[in-house]
């Protein structure tokens, strides 16, 4: 799947590689905002701490 991309990313190495950070930080950005937030509620973890021992 990488070396797709690459394969069809226009331009030389320099502009390559901008295009690949772009794409990274936008996937990151559409996980962060929109599917991981849209995914918590339905996710059956109602407890996120670990009680202490006693």
């Amino acid at each position: 799947m990488y070396v797709w991309l690459w394969r069809h990313l226009p331009g030389p190495l320099a502009a390559k590689l901008g295009q690949i950070l772009l794409l990274l930080i936008l996937v990151s950005a559409l996980l962060l905002f929109v599917v991981f937030p849209w995914l918590e509620p339905k996710l059956p973890i109602s407890q996120v701490t670990v009680p202490g021992q006693k």
